[in-house]
């Protein structure tokens, strides 16, 4: 199958295919080429592509994907592990929502003191800047 292929089925554009397969999330041979050269991928690179989209929606990066297929390949993935990939990725997550929780509280106040012309940042700012 062509790239134009994976791209209908996948929703992927061609760049971030090919950015995969440049960074070894999808294995291609040099066999897998047509007398053109064209690329001609195998039908499970599909389901890997649809896979790897799948996880970034949970958040996890590529790096973090990867890792994970390199568990998998070395036959070291399990439940167990996958268990504990997502305990770590949530234990992330929710210290984002902590951190932003925070950082909107202050954006918060700093606003109310502005509308209420007690400008925070103009008392910080030195006396020559504001001129």
């Amino acid at each position: 199958m062509l790239i134009g292929e994976i791209v209908k089925r996948t929703g992927l554009s061609r760049d971030t295919i090919r950015f995969y397969e440049k960074e070894g999330l999808i294995k291609m041979s040099k066999k897998q080429r047509r007398e053109n050269n064209y690329k001609e991928y195998p039908e499970n690179v599909v389901d890997r592509l649809i896979l790897i989209k799948s996880i970034q929606d949970l958040g996890f990066t590529l790096k973090e994907i990867d890792t994970f297929f390199s568990l998998w390949q070395e036959e070291d993935a399990s439940c167990e592990n996958l268990v504990y990939t997502l305990e770590n990725k949530l234990v992330q997550i929710d210290t984002q929502i902590q951190k932003l929780t925070q950082l909107r509280g202050r954006l918060v106040s700093s606003l109310d003191n502005c509308r209420r012309n007690n400008c925070e940042f103009e008392k910080s700012v030195p006396t020559c800047i504001k001129c």
